[in-house]
């Protein structure tokens, strides 16, 4: 089963269309209010990232299910993939940092604004050129790149690596979309940023 799709702009009133159909998907599929929640509470992360991705494009959401297996789609369609400059974007802040990456959302907005820097930059360079970004776990395959947030969870796979890196780990633990999605995957392919947050309940 796939829900509307709903358009988004930079336009708040976009935003409620969001939760709503998260909902309206939940009493379609005979949802109980307690899976019914954390459906709409996985919608409303999503939201947290739209003011950041869409200065860069127009979006597009969904949800899907088959079965007990549900996937919240968001989908940025840059306005010129090819001009996108992540260092004038950062450098507009004073500290020259991005100072939304913070916390597990502001992480899966920068994993965008990586892939999407990268790939202007090797369109305009060299468009066979592919990388690795080690330290975001991220996964280039031909004309895409990935990132996955299970991916990243699972660095985190002693104690050592957890004392070593206490901030990194205490947004995990703290993160909604990290304690309620089973999986959530950023990926860059023919030009349009999608992401998927994953669910089986």
């Amino acid at each position: 089963m796939k829900s509307d799709v709903y358009v988004l702009d930079r336009l708040e009133s976009d935003f409620r269309a969001i939760p709503a159909e998260a909902e309206k998907v939940a009493r379609y599929n005979g949802l109980d209010s307690k899976r019914s929640l954390r459906l709409r509470l996985l919608a409303e992360e999503m939201i947290c990232m739209l003011p950041q991705l869409l200065i860069y494009g127009k979006g597009s959401f969904w949800i899907e299910n088959s079965g007990s297996a549900y996937e919240l789609h968001l989908t940025v369609t840059p306005y010129d993939s090819e001009e996108f400059d992540r260092d004038k974007v950062i450098g507009i802040s004073r500290s020259g940092k991005n100072a939304a990456a913070v916390g597990i959302i502001g992480k899966i907005c920068d994993a965008v604004e990586i892939m999407m820097s990268d790939r202007a930059k090797f369109a305009r360079e060299d468009p066979y050129r592919f990388f690795m970004l080690g330290s975001m776990n991220m996964t280039p395959m031909a004309d895409e790149m990935a990132w996955s947030l299970m991916n990243y969870k699972n660095a985190f796979d002693s104690e050592t690596k957890k004392q070593n890196n206490p901030k990194e780990w205490d947004e995990l633990e703290k993160s909604v979309i990290s304690n309620l999605a089973d999986d959530v995957v950023v990926g860059v392919r023919g030009g349009k940023v999608n992401i998927t947050v994953k669910k089986k309940f």
